[in-house]
């Protein structure tokens, strides 16, 4: 028994008690930061390494609907290409997915954008059915994860559902 607690009091707490002001790694690859003074060639350049085309080859922009976060880019020219640590990357719009060069500051949601009826209707919970067809089962283990007690999503009023009848999506 005494072994039990001294783990328990050596582990401290097993949840993140604030989500908002946690720390996030260092080696988290977020939010692209693209250098102002890019060159037609590096442009051209980081183009063609990219796996996925994510970057334009006119003007060295990053698609983040394409990115897969490889980091090629930045290993071939860190001047030019960072990866920030910064996870807030969602878009309400397509178009705002696209980081230019020279855009440092973090993606922002307009409250504006954001359709009146879905705020009234989802206002404390939103309910998710996932499906995945052929997949190797990470993409559940990673949802799973975001419902444990580190990350409780349900906190947020977030739940993944078993059957489609009680998902809102």
């Amino acid at each position: 028994m005494l072994k039990e607690i001294k783990i328990l009091s050596d582990h401290g707490k097993q949840f993140v008690p604030d989500l908002r002001n946690q720390p996030v790694s260092e080696r988290f690859r977020g939010r692209p930061v693209i250098s102002a003074d890019i060159t037609s060639v590096q442009v051209r350049s980081a183009a063609t390494l990219c796996p996925t085309g994510a970057i334009d080859s006119s003007s060295g922009a990053i698609d983040l609907g394409r990115c897969a976060f490889c980091n090629e880019c930045a290993l071939a020219m860190p001047e030019v290409y960072r990866f920030t640590n910064d996870y807030r990357i969602a878009a309400a719009r397509r178009e705002n997915l696209i980081i230019k060069p020279g855009q440092n500051g973090p993606l922002r949601i307009d409250d504006a954008s954001v359709r009146k009826e879905v705020r009234r209707l989802f206002r404390r919970s939103l309910k998710l059915r996932q499906v995945s067809a052929g997949g190797d089962n990470s993409c559940e283990m990673e949802l799973g994860a975001s419902g444990n007690v580190n990350f409780d999503m349900g906190r947020y009023g977030i739940e993944f559902v078993a059957s489609p009848r009680h998902a809102d999506g």
